[in-house]
């Protein structure tokens, strides 16, 4: 089991640390922690802060993803999905969101605006090559074996 430190950034005392929901939940709900209600238009984006910072093992990376219940009601997603928060980084968590719904949509603060999976990174060398071995695919790429 790997251990992830979280830190609660100054002002923020009244936002809480990522949690699962469920018992087998695979994310950690990550709550907005916006000073004043923030209205997205439809098309708009904004960088949401999270209120928190974090230090992981080396070993994982999180990834932010949406809540698949502001996609289907509300259009509203994360770009970039799923984002990616490698080891090293020790800034504010922040999800970008956008709206691609057809109304407005208010983030206020508190509210669980997305969620955030770990995931283990495998130890991995590149080594470059003059040819490649054959597979039956070969080079085919978007939508070479159709749609039925």
């Amino acid at each position: 089991m790997y251990q992830v430190l979280f830190k609660r950034l100054e002002g923020n005392e009244d936002i809480a640390v990522p949690r699962k929901m469920s018992e087998w939940a695979a994310g950690f709900d990550l709550q907005a922690a916006v000073a004043e209600p923030l209205t997205l238009k439809p098309g708009e984006r904004a960088l949401v802060p999270t209120g928190f910072a974090m230090a992981m093992p080396k070993e994982l990376e999180a990834q932010i993803r949406p809540r698949s219940g502001l996609a289907f009601k509300h259009g509203i997603t994360c770009l970039n999905s799923p984002g990616t928060i490698d080891a090293d980084y020790r800034g504010e968590v922040k999800v970008l969101l956008m709206n691609h719904g057809a109304e407005p949509f208010t983030v206020t603060r508190g509210e669980r605006i997305a969620q955030m999976v770990f995931q283990e990174v495998p130890a991995v060398t590149i080594e470059e090559a003059s040819e490649l071995p054959d597979t039956v695919r070969g080079a085919g790429g978007f939508g070479h074996t159709g749609v039925k």
